[in-house]
């Protein structure tokens, strides 16, 4: 692909968290409940096509945000509440892609699916389907054996040349220490199963990789809108940008109701290398992420980043 491709990345709705960063330093007390724009849809089940349902519209909004979508602006029921066969054939796309049962209704693991947190980049961009153009039959041990792959890449299969494969990377200035460290410990994951390095830069500016806690527009024509579902986003190579939501709060350990910050960094991270979405739940590129939780690289996110670098299998 030619043009320069800008898809962000990580999102993810929130509850409430333990270490919150929104001048880069103060810790706080999680805070009680704190309900997301993915909430509406809790009220939505049991919908099903041929209704009628007050927030049906905002459910074609998600749908249409993250590629399920896609209303001609001329279209029948296009900006209303009505439950037609364009949204049940994008709820069943969304139910396939989840591993779901494929009935084109809200049903209760549907909506609990959906409102559950999640990446904020499109599963499907311009009618393919990212969480499944990865799959691919992967040879192993003289094709004796066959494995099926799930992980997907950037259109155009975006990477780093060989020129880049040791990388900088930079905080702006006044970033928490422990903030820092998870990120850390994220590149040194990653780094052990590539053939990148990664080590900080002193100097912002000219570092390949910058990572920071920002809120609103932040300059980089992906706004955050303040506690709207989306936690964290980063860009396809060779852009380098990761953001955090500074109007959330993180986690250094597993938190009850936290998101854990190097669980983020890692999914992050591996968008920043030219990963896509994965529809293997275990993997860390998978599109949600439970709060409280860790997770580390799979199988399938080695064997993602291995194909795309063309690798060597390593231990």
């Amino acid at each position: 692909m030619a043009t320069k491709v800008f898809q962000l990345l990580l999102c993810i709705s929130l509850i409430t968290l333990a270490f919150p960063l929104p001048s880069h330093a103060r810790p706080s007390k999680p805070k009680a409940e704190n309900p997301t724009s993915f909430g509406f849809i809790k009220h939505l089940e049991g919908c099903q096509k041929g209704q009628t349902v007050k927030g049906l519209k905002q459910l074609k909004t998600y749908l249409n945000t993250f590629g399920y979508l896609n209303y001609s602006p001329d279209q029948t029921h296009a900006n209303d509440d009505h439950f037609d066969h364009a949204l049940e054939a994008a709820v069943k796309t969304y139910q396939l892609n989840f591993h779901l049962k494929t009935t084109g209704t809200l049903d209760a693991q549907t909506v609990s699916k959906m409102t559950a947190p999640r990446c904020g980049v499109p599963d499907i961009v311009n009618g393919t389907n990212w969480m499944w153009a990865g799959k691919k039959k992967a040879n192993h041990a003289h094709n004796i054996v066959h494995t099926v792959s799930h992980f997907s890449f950037f259109p155009g299969n975006l990477k780093w040349p060989p020129t880049k494969y040791q990388l900088t990377y930079a905080f702006p200035s006044g970033t928490n220490s422990d903030a820092m460290s998870a990120v850390a410990k994220a590149f040194s994951t990653w780094a052990s199963k590539t053939q990148f390095t990664f080590s900080e830069n002193p100097d912002h500016d000219s570092a390949d990789l910058k990572i920071g806690f920002y809120r609103g527009d932040h300059g980089d024509r992906a706004p955050f809108n303040g506690a709207n579902g989306v936690l964290a986003h980063a860009f396809a190579p060779i852009d380098g940008r990761f953001h955090y939501n500074e109007d959330y709060s993180f986690s250094v350990n597993p938190v009850a109701g936290s998101f854990h910050m190097e669980t983020v960094a890692l999914h992050e991270i591996g968008r920043l290398l030219g990963l896509g979405h994965s529809d293997v739940q275990e993997a860390i590129m998978f599109p949600s992420i439970a709060a409280g939780t860790t997770k580390g690289l799979s199988v399938d996110d080695i064997q993602g980043i291995k194909t795309l670098y063309d690798l060597e299998a390593r231990n």
